[in-house]
């Protein structure tokens, strides 16, 4: 099956406890397609940077079957960068440095290879591109999953409630639906924002692990303990990218499927912070992926006994 991913290629600049970097790539963008391609799907990109971002990480992801045909190379213009440090807690950061570059005015355009794709998933861009992705596509994907966030809440309510009316699935944390449903209990937020269109919600909860939403049903998947987290940078993108990698290769969009998909997703996020940047996901194998979703299941497998009545 083909996966579009939309999302930033970037530059970021990263400081924790464990450490700092100098500019390294990132981006949304970045992060769904390198887990995604775990999965061999046909993968296409829809993106923009400037003529300083480095020809051998596009090679990278043509290494990873991702199609570049819609990436935008802009001569004379720097590519999108972010800047951050994070706090003790590894939860909160400051943001130190955003400079917008060429994601500013980017106008995201459809290659005709593109058109037909079967799945399409939004990474964190502004809901007026977001939306202008789905209605410059001649048909309609069989699912439509899409990340947002609460600087997008702020400035744009209005832009991103009409995007969330043409999707299938909205994924955030936490703190993100809560502000968008104006509701503290998550049961109470996923049925206000599930009424404003998407018809699956699924809600990061960080190290505490995710929750999936449809109809009258809940699914909860554990985050696997770890002993030290590097960088929770491109953590959720790379979720996200796992959770559709999976879906599209298994062209099956039931709800039982999607809480495979989440363990799959989950399982490459726990790798993603164990180094900086996207540095853990491109030396991890097929076979460390398989065990650690093996540790996830059994994180949760266990038999109990009836020992009432």
């Amino acid at each position: 099956m083909s996966l579009l991913t939309v999302g930033s290629v970037a530059f970021d600049a990263i400081e924790t406890p464990f450490g700092k970097t100098d500019k390294i790539i990132g981006g949304a963008g970045t992060y769904i397609a390198l887990a995604a391609s775990f999965y061999k799907n046909q993968q296409n990109i829809v993106s923009v940077v400037g003529e300083d971002f480095p020809e051998e990480m596009l090679q990278q992801l043509r290494n990873r079957n991702v199609n570049l045909d819609g990436l935008q190379i802009k001569q004379g213009e720097k590519t999108f960068f972010w800047s951050g440090r994070y706090h003790n807690d590894m939860n909160s950061r400051d943001t130190l440095a955003t400079e917008l570059n060429v994601l500013e005015y980017f106008d995201p355009t459809i290659p005709d290879a593109y058109q037909g794709s079967d799945y399409l998933m939004l990474g964190n861009l502004s809901p007026q591109v977001q939306r202008q992705v789905i209605e410059r596509l001649s048909e309609r994907p069989k699912l439509i999953a899409m990340d947002t966030m609460n600087f997008w809440m702020d400035i744009a309510m209005d832009d991103l409630k009409e995007t969330l009316k043409l999707i299938d699935v909205l994924i955030i944390n936490d703190e993100e639906a809560r502000q968008l449903s104006g509701e503290y209990s998550l049961v109470k937020a996923s049925k206000v924002i599930r009424d404003m269109g998407p018809k699956y919600l699924i809600i990061k909860k960080g190290e505490h692990g995710a929750l999936l939403f449809h109809g009258e049903k809940m699914f909860f998947a554990p985050a696997l303990p770890l002993e030290e987290v590097f960088d929770p940078t491109g953590a959720g993108d790379t979720f996200a990218g796992g959770f559709m990698g999976f879906i599209a290769s298994t062209d099956d969009t039931s709800f039982d499927n999607m809480k495979r998909a989440i363990i799959n997703g989950s399982a490459l996020a726990s790798f993603c912070v164990e180094e900086f940047g996207t540095e853990r996901l491109m030396s991890i194998t097929e076979k460390d992926l398989e065990e650690r979703i093996a540790e996830f299941v059994a994180l949760t497998n266990f038999e109990m006994e009836q020992v009432i009545g």
